[in-house]
C-alpha cells in the first residue's frame, strides 16, 4: 500500500510593489515651494495608504528647469532604479517629469528595459502598456513646445520692458546700488564709497592691478565675497551705470546655451537710457576715466577691437612661462610716462597675487625678443654675483640646461636650445 503525504497549502504572500514618486517645481518662489511640499505630502499619503505598495520615497527638485536631466533628485531616483530598488514611479504629468522629448523617451525606455513602470497621472499613461510609448511621444512633444512658448513669452516681456526703458538687473551682484519698492536703482552709500575710491585711484594714476591688491589688503568686500581681480576693477570703471545711464539688453541668452549669457554685440536690439538713475560718479569723471583707459591700452598696444593686430605685434604673448610656478608671463610697461619706460615680461601669478603666491620671474622684452622663440617656453631666472642670468627650456619637452652642457644639447636635442647669459651680453643666434 502506497501512502502519499499531502502537505498543507501555504498561503502565498503577495509581494508589494516598491513605489516612489517624482515631483518638481521650476522656480524658488514661496508659492511654488509650498506647492512642492503639497506634492510630496500628497504622494506620501497615497502610496503609504495602498496595501499593495511599499513606500520608497518622494524624489523632488526645486528651482530647476525640466528641459535638463541634471537634477539632483531626478538623478538620485534613477540611481535607485538602476540598483533595482524601485518597481513603479508615479508623477503628476509628463511636463513635471521632463519638458524635453528626448529626455522623456530615453529615460522611460531605459526604465522599461529593466522592468520599471512610470505612471503619469494627468495623461493617464502607463509606460509598460502597449500604446504607452506612442502616447508618450505625442504628449511629450506638446510639453516641449509648451516650454518653448513659455520661454518666448518671457523674452517678449523682457524686450517690452527694455523698449519702455525699464531696467532688469540683479543688485545682489551689482556694487553700489540697491532696488527700492518700485524696482528703481537707489545708491547704497557704503558700497558707493568703494566705487568712488576705485575711480579716484585710477584717475590718480594707479593701475587696476594695484587697486585690486590694495582693496584685498584692506579687506574691502566684493559683492560676491570673492577676491578683487583686475577684470572686476576694469568692469566697474567701464560700467555706464555709475554715471547714471543704462544700456538695456547688454547681454542675452543664446538658444543653444540656456544657462549662459553673452555680450550683445549687435545680435539683438539694445537700448541706451540717459539719466536713468542717480549717478555715483560725475559724468565728467566717468568720461575722463574712459579716455585714460584707452590711453593706457594704446601705450601697451592693447587696443580693443584690434585683437589680430595685437597678436601680430606681440608674438610672445601666451608662450612664455614662469619656471617657479608655471604661470604665463604677461607683457607689461614699466614707467610708461617717464624716460625710464621699459617693456618687460613678468609672472602673471606674481602680478595678481604678490610674493606670497610666487617670487616671480621678470625679463626685459629687449632680451627675450631677440631669441626668435616660436613655441611654449619656460623662462628660468637666476641671480649670480649680483647679475641676472636666464635659461630657456621648451615647455613641450622640459629639461635643465646650463652653460657647460649647452653645446652638447645643441647637437642632441631638437627642442628649443637653452641660452644662458648675463643681462646685457650679446649673442648671435
Amino acid at each position: 500500500m502506497k501512502v502519499r503525504i499531502i502537505e498543507p497549502i501555504k498561503e502565498l504572500q503577495r509581494q508589494k510593489k516598491r513605489v516612489c514618486a517624482y515631483a518638481r517645481v521650476s522656480t524658488d518662489n514661496k508659492s511654488q515651494e509650498e506647492s512642492l511640499e503639497n506634492q510630496i505630502q500628497y504622494y506620501e499619503n497615497i502610496i503609504s495608504s495602498n496595501p499593495d505598495y511599499e513606500f520608497v520615497g518622494v524624489f523632488a527638485d526645486k528651482g530647476i528647469s525640466g528641459t535638463t536631466d541634471k537634477r539632483p533628485g531626478f538623478q538620485r531616483m534613477l540611481s535607485f532604479c538602476r540598483e533595482e530598488k524601485i518597481d513603479l514611479i508615479i508623477t503628476k504629468s509628463i511636463s513635471r517629469f521632463a519638458r524635453n522629448t528626448t529626455i522623456v523617451l530615453s529615460t522611460v525606455r531605459e526604465l522599461r528595459n529593466i522592468g520599471i513602470e512610470v505612471r503619469f497621472e494627468k495623461e493617464n499613461i502607463n509606460t509598460l502598456s502597449g500604446d504607452g510609448e506612442f502616447m508618450l511621444t505625442v504628449l511629450s512633444s506638446f510639453a516641449q513646445e509648451e516650454s518653448k512658448n513659455v520661454s518666448d513669452n518671457l523674452k517678449w516681456r523682457a524686450k517690452r520692458k527694455f523698449m519702455q526703458g525699464e531696467l532688469i538687473i540683479n543688485t545682489n551682484r551689482f556694487l553700489g546700488y540697491d532696488k527700492n519698492e518700485f524696482g528703481e536703482l537707489v545708491i547704497n552709500r557704503e558700497e558707493a564709497e568703494i566705487v568712488t575710491r576705485i575711480f579716484n585711484q585710477y584717475i590718480d594714476g594707479k593701475g587696476v592691478t594695484t587697486i585690486a591688491k590694495e582693496l584685498n589688503k584692506d579687506n574691502v568686500p566684493t559683492v560676491t565675497g570673492a577676491r578683487w581681480q583686475e577684470t572686476t576693477i576694469l568692469g566697474i570703471l567701464k560700467n555706464e551705470k555709475y554715471k547714471g545711464d543704462a544700456i538695456l539688453q547688454k547681454y542675452y541668452t543664446p538658444e543653444n546655451k540656456k544657462k549662459y549669457t553673452v555680450r550683445n554685440k549687435g545680435q539683438l536690439d539694445s537700448y541706451y537710457v540717459e539719466d536713468n538713475h542717480s549717478p555715483i560718479v560725475a559724468r565728467e569723471m566717468w568720461e575722463k576715466v574712459q579716455i585714460e583707459i584707452r590711453r593706457r591700452a594704446e601705450a601697451k598696444g592693447n587696443i580693443t577691437g584690434q585683437a589680430n593686430k595685437y597678436r601680430k605685434r606681440y608674438e610672445l604673448s601666451g608662450i612664455l612661462y614662469c619656471s617657479k610656478c608655471g604661470s604665463k608671463l604677461k607683457r607689461r610697461v614699466w614707467n610708461s610716462n617717464t624716460r625710464y619706460k621699459k617693456v618687460v615680461w613678468q609672472c602673471s601669478n606674481y602680478i595678481s597675487n604678490g610674493k606670497s603666491a610666487c617670487s616671480g620671474t621678470v625679463i626685459e622684452d629687449l632680451i627675450v625678443s631677440k631669441l626668435n622663440i616660436k613655441e611654449e617656453t619656460i623662462v628660468k631666472e637666476e641671480v649670480k654675483d649680483g647679475k641676472k642670468y636666464y635659461s630657456y627650456t621648451s615647455k613641450r619637452e622640459p629639461s635643465k640646461f646650463d652653460r657647460t652642457n649647452r653645446e652638447k644639447k645643441k647637437k642632441s636635442s631638437s627642442v628649443l636650445q637653452s641660452i644662458y647669459r648675463p643681462v646685457g651680453a650679446t649673442i648671435k643666434l
